[in-house]
């Protein structure tokens, strides 16, 4: 078992990552609050780990919230069935919610945790691998609006992340792809040294060798625990984790939620980038080739769906967080492992690419 930690002070907390987690009762009894547990999961996870991590937790006040599996489902309406499920069991303010899933699961039992009583504890427990190098890490929560993506939600840390690799067994191929794109993403924005290694890993990843997932979400999770670290709620150098996502949150929300899973979006929205990056005179074409390359080795789309007009991707831009004062502001790339945050462009340049790949046929 590999153990990182991210240090935010009294927030501090450990990641584990390894084989057969789920398995050690140990290791998670130690980061409840107490004895009351509510299990949020949904009904494609349920039916493979719950049972494992119920068998673990034996003599506490125990109960499980599934909800259904998917994107779409990740709005008010659904969120409140975490609440119904508390509220019934009457939990206090010294539950533990425990996230069994994806990131879609974690976003909302970490945002129900964080608003429950005013706050209550809980723990990350991903199961696909965009979770585990990503979304499990760092607090922030949070739900879907029609109008825009993650627009609701809150910073809220967990006690701990266990990263069981094991799970990444049965996860669809699809999955796996959508993962490695926040794998790339690390390489893009601050680690070029990790960037080569998933060029000369890619394959190993995708034929899900052990050894090569553990070192590749072992990189991702202390890159993203540094950033982190350095700045929790996102104020300054944490934004260049969203590299690809201001593009991506705008598929995501024009195809409607669950056409195109996060992961492949970030993918196209990365792309979109690197593509703005070097229009703009801002990255080589040697750097531009070699990020499309990886993420097209990595079975994952390099153009945006041609159905969303230049129009409709500006407009759904327009609601990104991201944005102040009236100003679009985009993590660009200026290297492989070097990217910023910037409103400094002429968009005329962004107009013109949107217009390219709108105008690519269907």
């Amino acid at each position: 078992m590999i153990t990182l930690n991210l240090d935010l002070g009294e927030r501090s907390y450990p990641i584990y990552i390894g084989q057969g987690l789920l398995g050690d009762a140990g290791l998670l009894r130690r980061h409840l609050a107490a004895s009351q547990v509510l299990i949020v999961t949904n009904d494609i996870v349920a039916p493979l780990y719950l049972e494992r991590v119920r068998q673990g937790l034996v003599g506490l006040d125990l109960h499980e919230v599934v909800l259904p599996d998917g994107e779409q489902h990740k709005g008010l309406e659904v969120w409140n069935r975490i609440f119904d499920a508390l509220l019934t069991r009457r939990y206090n303010r010294r539950c533990t919610l425990l996230a069994l899933g994806g990131g879609v699961v974690g976003d909302m039992a970490g945002f129900a945790a964080a608003c429950y009583q005013r706050g209550v504890a809980f723990v990350q427990v991903p199961t696909t691998l965009l979770a585990q190098v990503d979304s499990s890490v760092g607090g922030k929560t949070g739900i879907n609006h029609p109008l825009g993506k993650n627009m609701i939600g809150a910073f809220h840390q967990p006690r701990c992340v266990i990263a069981d690799t094991d799970t990444l067994d049965t996860l669809p191929d699809r999955e796996l792809s959508a993962g490695l794109a926040e794998v790339i993403k690390y390489g893009l924005i601050r680690d070029g040294e990790f960037f080569a290694w998933l060029e000369s890993h890619m394959d190993a990843l995708l034929a899900r060798n052990p050894l090569a997932l553990a070192q590749a979400i072992e990189r991702s999770c202390r890159n993203k625990a540094e950033v982190v670290a350095a700045d929790e709620r996102e104020e300054g150098p944490r934004a260049l984790l969203n590299l690809g996502h201001t593009f991506g949150h705008a598929i995501e929300t024009g195809m409607g939620y669950g056409a195109w899973l996060h992961g492949e979006a970030v993918a196209a929205g990365m792309c979109l980038a690197a593509d703005l990056s070097q229009r703009l005179g801002w990255l080589d074409a040697d750097a531009w080739r070699r990020a499309t390359a990886l993420i097209a080795r990595a079975r994952l789309p390099v153009t945006p769906p041609t159905t969303l007009s230049t129009q409709r991707f500006l407009d759904l831009m327009a609601v990104d967080k991201k944005v102040l004062d009236g100003n679009l502001r985009l993590v660009l790339i200026q290297g492989i492992g070097k990217a910023l945050v910037t409103d400094t462009f002429d968009p005329i340049h962004l107009h013109r690419m949107l217009d390219d790949y709108s105008a690519i046929p269907a």
